[in-house]
């Protein structure tokens, strides 16, 4: 009898198994995938940015960009205020016509 319990026991292991598998196939695709493709893009982005463009650091200040180093941006906001700060504060970039669409967009939907 003890013979009959482990050997039904058995049975399900390999279907346990495989959908251990799939929930990790999954978890990869929808997770880790796309995290990774952004923080890509986002380093693309920031090696490109160059003397000139209008951009908003994590902290939400907005400026122009006026000397690039290696590591470092010098930004001018407004009012004339420069400051340096570390490419990694550079969260993206701000031009005038994505911010009326996004102003448009927000008066539509209002």
């Amino acid at each position: 009898m003890t013979l009959s319990v482990l050997l039904q026991a058995q049975g399900g292991g390999y279907s346990t198994l495989i959908m251990f598998g799939a929930i990790a196939i999954v978890f990869y695709f929808f997770m880790i995938r796309p995290q990774m493709k952004k923080q890509k893009d986002q380093k693309k982005f920031r090696s490109s940015i160059s003397k000139g463009d209008k951009v908003v650091t994590i902290g939400g200040i907005h400026g122009k960009v006026k000397d690039v180093n290696e590591n470092t941006i010098m930004l001018e906001a407004d009012g004339g205020a420069k400051m340096r700060i570390e490419k990694s504060a550079i969260s993206m970039e701000f031009s005038t016509g994505k911010a009326e669409s996004a102003t448009a967009e927000i008066e539509a939907n209002s």
